[in-house]
């Protein structure tokens, strides 16, 4: 049996999941990512109960891939903002992360400034420093085990180890 969990995403997979042409697999070759894999997945943690965050910076890179993608732009866009009405509204599996706005107060800056540069060094992006830092609040404050769910084998370095500690409050969502 699948255990409900908390599912961060990331742009890897949401491009692979909207099918972006340039961007149908992610990872290498040795844990390549398809669409046919990511739906699998989606299907199986949504069954499962799980519940899905769409941090600010997957939207916002996932919306820049799209308008400069060849192929139908329209058409994959309104499948996109689909999925973000769905993050707004609270529609389940779908959780909006309301708490992203204090990802981005002063003192989250500059902490995010203080540490990016060497993170920077590592080749982490600034995105993905963000969305490792959405991916460890929900670690401290549920008591759900939480997944980064990427390609990107940097990014999935800094997967939470567990969500020990946390207050054991589950994401809203309707």
């Amino acid at each position: 049996m699948v255990t409900a969990k908390i599912l961060v995403f990331d742009t890897s997979i949401l491009c692979v999941w909207l099918k972006i042409p340039g961007k149908e697999t992610c990872g290498p070759e040795d844990d390549l990512w398809n669409y046919q894999r990511v739906a699998k997945l989606i299907t199986r943690e949504e069954k499962a109960g799980s519940t899905f965050v769409l941090p600010l910076a997957a939207i916002i890179e996932t919306g820049n891939h799209i308008s400069q993608c060849k192929g139908d732009r329209l058409g994959i866009a309104q499948q996109f903002s689909d999925i973000i009405l769905k993050t707004a509204d609270e529609v389940s599996p779908w959780a909006a992360f309301i708490q992203q706005t204090d990802m981005w107060n002063k003192e989250r800056l500059h902490l995010l400034a203080s540490d990016w540069p060497r993170l920077a060094m590592q080749g982490l992006s600034i995105g993905d420093a963000t969305i490792r830092d959405v991916a460890e609040f929900y670690a401290k404050t549920t008591i759900q085990p939480v997944e980064i769910v990427t390609g990107d084998q940097q990014l999935r370095a800094y997967q939470p180890a567990s969500a020990i500690g946390g207050i054991g409050k589950k994401p809203r969502r309707r």
